[in-house]
C-alpha cells in the first residue's frame, strides 16, 4: 500500500510556507486528504470507505447497506468480450441522476475537438514550439486547456487531440467529465490532485494519470502554477502493449499502476458540473458534491503511474531499434500493429551499441509524432527543445537529428554512455494531426525550427578512398 497525506490544499496558491501552510489573498481549504492506492493495471478491484458498504456475492441487492444506491458505470458495450469488458459497480449516497440538471451550452474556445481543420492553417510541415508561458491567467485545469493538434473524429470515436494546460486556480466546487474521451495527463510543472468519483490521486512531474471517459473529477493545485500535456483519446482505451519476443517482463509492468481507494464526500453545497459531449461543452448547477461513492468494485477506474518505473529495453550490440520499443501504452485502432495512439517514453538509459549511430535516425514515418519535453535534453535535439516545449512531425514528413546531434554522434568515442536527467515522450498516431489556430497563430512557434538541419553538408566521396 502507498500512503500520502496532505494537510493543506490551496484553491489559489500564493505562498507555500515551510511548515506546509498556505498564505494567500483567499482562504485556504484545510483538509486531511488521504492518498491510498491499490496496484495493478486492468485488475478487478474492490474498495470501501465504510465497513460493510460493499455488497458481497451480488451487485444489486434489494436494499444496500447505509441506504446507498447501486449504480453501474460501463466503459465498454455490455456484450464486449470478457477480456475487454470494463465496468464498475458503485454504491453511492445519491444516484448520478441527482448530480445532473438541465444542461446549458457553454464555451471553452481554446479546447478543440476533431475534426478541426482550418483553411488558413497549414499542418503540413515540421513544427516546434517553445513552452507556453506559465503565467497567472486565473484559469483552472479545464479553462486553461489549449489544444495543439487534433486528428480523427470525436463523433466517430476515433483519433485524439493533444493539449497543453496552464493553470493557477483550483476547481473550487467545479466538476467535469468527458463523454468523448479518456484523458492521459502528463504534468511538466507543478503537482495536481485529482478528486474523482472513485478516489483521490496526486501526481507530480515524472508521473502520469488517466481519467476514464464518463468519470466526474475536479483538479486541485498543489503548486502556484501548473503546466503539462494532455492526450485526449477518443478511440479504444489505452492498454499495455504486447511485449512480443521481449516476453513477460520490462517496459511498463502492471503492478506499478496505482488505482485509488474509495473516497466520498457527503456535502450539500452549490457547485457547477461541466460536461464535454461530441466536442461541445455544457454545464449545470449542482446542489451537492458528486463525490459520494462510498464503495465500488470493478475494472473501470482511474490510475496513476510513475514514469521512473518504466524499464526500457534496447540494443546491446549494434543498431538502433524502432522507437516503438519504448511504448508505455497503446490505443488500438482495430488494425493489429497500427495504433490509434501510442504513448512513448524516452527516459534515462544506457547506450552501448557498437559501431552504431545511437540517436534516432533520419526517417519518414506513416505515424504522426507529437512530442513533449518534461525534463532535460532529447538526444536528437540537444538545443532548442526545452522542458515544456513541443514538436510535431506529421505523417510522411522527413525529420531526424539536428546538425550538432549528427556530428556529435558520428564522431564520439563509442564507449558505454548513460543518458541522464532526460524525460521526453510522444503522442504518436497513425492518423495525421492537424494544427489548431491557437497552435499556428498564438502559441510560441519557433519560426526558424527547420534551420536546425540547414548546416547539414554533403559528405559524399565517390572515390575508392571515400569507402572507409
Amino acid at each position: 500500500m502507498m500512503f500520502l497525506y496532505i494537510t493543506y490544499i490551496k484553491y489559489q496558491v500564493e505562498i507555500i510556507m515551510p511548515d506546509g501552510s498556505v498564505k494567500s489573498k483567499n482562504k485556504s481549504l484545510e483538509t486531511n486528504l488521504k492518498f491510498k492506492y491499490m496496484p495493478g493495471f486492468g485488475n478487478d478491484f474492490e474498495t470501501q470507505a465504510l465497513p460493510g458498504a460493499l455488497p458481497q456475492g451480488m451487485n444489486s441487492p434489494q436494499k444496500c447497506d447505509y441506504g446507498l444506491y447501486a449504480e453501474q458505470l460501463s466503459g465498454t458495450p455490455f456484450t464486449a468480450p470478457r477480456a475487454r469488458n470494463e465496468r464498475t459497480w458503485c454504491y453511492r449516497i445519491y444516484p448520478s441522476v441527482k448530480h445532473l440538471n438541465k444542461l446549458e451550452k457553454i464555451s471553452l474556445p481554446y479546447w478543440k475537438s476533431a475534426p478541426c481543420i482550418t483553411d488558413d492553417v497549414i499542418s503540413l510541415g515540421q513544427y516546434r514550439w517553445d513552452p507556453i508561458p506559465a503565467t497567472k491567467t486565473g484559469d483552472t485545469f479545464i479553462t486553461g486547456m489549449r489544444t495543439i493538434t487534433t486528428t480523427g473524429d470525436v463523433n466517430m470515436q476515433t483519433g485524439m487531440a493533444s493539449h497543453v494546460y496552464v493553470c493557477n486556480k483550483s476547481m473550487d466546487k467545479d466538476y467535469f467529465y468527458s463523454a468523448d474521451s479518456e484523458l492521459l495527463v502528463v504534468p511538466q510543472l507543478g503537482r495536481l490532485v485529482f478528486k474523482t468519483e472513485l478516489g483521490l490521486i496526486e501526481i507530480a512531474p515524472g508521473e502520469v494519470a488517466l481519467i476514464p471517459r464518463g468519470l466526474v473529477f475536479s483538479v486541485l493545485l498543489r503548486d502556484e502554477i501548473c503546466r503539462g500535456f494532455v492526450c485526449e483519446n477518443y478511440g479504444q482505451k489505452f492498454i499495455l502493449p504486447n511485449r512480443g519476443p521481449i516476453g513477460a517482463n520490462c517496459l511498463a509492468n502492471s503492478r506499478d499502476f496505482k488505482v485509488p481507494h474509495a473516497y466520498f464526500e457527503d456535502k450539500e453545497e452549490e457547485g457547477n458540473l461541466m460536461v464535454k459531449w461530441c466536442g461541445s461543452f455544457h454545464s449545470c448547477r449542482l446542489s451537492r458534491s458528486p463525490f459520494d461513492i462510498v464503495a465500488w468494485h470493478g475494472n473501470y477506474a482511474p490510475w496513476k503511474y510513475d514514469l521512473r518505473n518504466f524499464s526500457p529495453v534496447s540494443a546491446v550490440l549494434f543498431d538502433h531499434p524502432d522507437p516503438s520499443i519504448y511504448t508505455v501504452l497503446t490505443s488500438p485502432s482495430g488494425i493489429e500493429g497500427t495504433a490509434n495512439i501510442d504513448f512513448i517514453l524516452f527516459r534515462d538509459r544506457w547506450n552501448v551499441a557498437e559501431n552504431t549511430f545511437r540517436p534516432p535516425w533520419y526517417h519518414k514515418n506513416v505515424m504522426s509524432e507529437m512530442m513533449g519535453n518534461i525534463v532535460g535534453k532529447y538526444d536528437a535535439k540537444p538545443t532548442g527543445f526545452v522542458p515544456g516545449g513541443i514538436s510535431l512531425h506529421n505523417m510522411m514528413l522527413p525529420h531526424g537529428p539536428d546538425k550538432d546531434a549528427f556530428e556529435g554522434a558520428s564522431n564520439i568515442d563509442l564507449k558505454p554512455q548513460k543518458l541522464e536527467s532526460t524525460l521526453t515522450f510522444m503522442f504518436e498516431s497513425r492518423f495525421p494531426q492537424h494544427l489548431t489556430e491557437f497552435a499556428a497563430k498564438e502559441a510560441p512557434l519557433q519560426d526558424n525550427y527547420t534551420d536546425c538541419w540547414a548546416g547539414l553538408v554533403k559528405k559524399f566521396d565517390g572515390t575508392p578512398e571515400g569507402n572507409w
